[in-house]
């Protein structure tokens, strides 16, 4: 519905799909005449329980009903809870966590952490990199047509190479408050990082008193397979950012710290109204259960498993990614893929690589719609 100015209400932001969409169940979601779509989207990495999980939407009920909101001028139990049941479901060595709303607050408030305790002006991120749209997370995102116009407000960074163990020896962190790295890139077409590399990104930092931030936006809440992307690869970054699944759908981010960190933290460093309120925690709290309950991180390697199996001789010349945040690579003809999956009644995501797809599908995704994807792909023309 447009304005009394000829303007749509609603700001428009990105290109939306061409038809709205009123439910969701499971791995698919449907459009206002009832027909069905497989999800393989996940509302851009964020359902991993799929869509309207039975026991997220009760535990959200429930404490709807019990308390809708309190800040955190006031304990809450249900805060606490969710506070432990993710520092344990996290590596080791992370200690505690801070709440906020959103993966680019989790971000903004890991950059803000390490400028506060270095004392250092500047930051450091990788090509590629892709952060979010605040300033200090802007300051880190590989983006120009974002970043560019906004230059004047952005911190001075470094610029490493993505996946160069050799150019690491000529960078100087000296200066550097944080470096942050994905594991895996997902909107540069789900780049992954070598073992190696991370390793000598975490003994750069050491040397140099930089603190090593890994965004997991995207790549945590089991999604790779693992609780946390960091777990593949025997990294342990200074703090580790999520938000995108953790409480299924529900905005939420983190910021997980090493004790380190947080014992150099006083209270008033951070702060949020809304960060850690009380339905988000309900939701988190049923999200890590239903994830170990219905051994969702298994599920995401087997189904990895047989899309790397069955999309063998299809048009489809590399799978990059790990569990379920692959980036199928295609070359010139991924958007006519894309067209046509979604002409077959199946969403993808593309990336800032023109020739790579992503599949980010909720971890629940059925054998039917794996089926259903890998028969579409075969039947378009290679």
């Amino acid at each position: 519905m447009s304005s009394q100015s000829g303007l749509p209400a609603l700001l428009p932001t990105y290109a939306p799909y061409p038809f709205p969409i009123h439910r969701g169940e499971e791995d698919r979601v449907y459009d206002d005449q009832g027909r069905a779509y497989l999800d393989w989207y996940g509302g851009h990495c964020v359902c991993a329980t799929g869509h309207s999980h039975p026991r997220v939407a009760e535990a959200v009920a429930a404490q709807a009903r019990a308390l809708l909101f309190y800040s955190t001028a006031a304990p809450l139990p249900v805060r606490d809870a969710a506070a432990e049941k993710l520092v344990a479901f996290a590596p080791e060595a992370m200690a505690s966590v801070f709440f906020c709303n959103s993966g680019a607050e989790a971000n903004e408030n890991a950059l803000k952490i390490a400028l506060l305790l270095t004392g250092r002006k500047r930051l450091a991120t990788v090509d590629g990199g892709w952060h979010g749209r605040t300033l200090l997370t802007l300051s880190v995102t590989d983006d120009p047509k974002l970043t560019e116009p906004l230059a004047d407000f952005l911190v001075p960074k470094k610029v490493l190479p993505f996946n160069d163990v050799a150019a690491l020896a000529s960078v100087d962190l000296s200066d550097v408050a944080a470096l942050i790295v994905e594991p895996i890139q997902s909107i540069a077409g789900v780049r992954t990082a070598t073992v190696e590399w991370l390793q000598a990104l975490r003994r750069a930092c050491d040397a140099s008193g930089t603190l090593l931030i890994f965004d997991e936006i995207q790549t945590g809440i089991g999604r790779t397979g693992a609780p946390f992307a960091a777990q593949h690869f025997g990294v342990t970054p200074d703090l580790m950012t999520c938000a995108k699944a953790m409480a299924s759908g529900v905005p939420m981010g983190a910021v997980l710290m090493t004790e380190k960190v947080a014992r150099k933290l006083k209270a008033g460093d951070l702060g949020s109204t809304f960060g850690g309120g009380p339905l988000a925690c309900a939701a988190l709290s049923a999200t890590l259960d239903i994830v170990r309950d219905e051994r969702l991180m298994e599920r995401a390697l087997h189904v990895e498993a047989v899309l790397r199996r069955e999309l063998e001789g299809t048009v489809v010349r590399r799978i990059h990614g790990a569990g379920l945040l692959l980036g199928l690579r295609v070359g010139p003809r991924a958007s006519a893929l894309r067209q046509h999956l979604l002409a077959s009644g199946i969403l993808v995501g593309s990336s800032h690589d023109p020739e790579v797809l992503r599949l980010m599908p909720p971890l629940v995704v059925r054998d039917e719609s794996v089926a259903a994807l890998v028969k579409a792909i075969r039947a378009f023309p290679g």
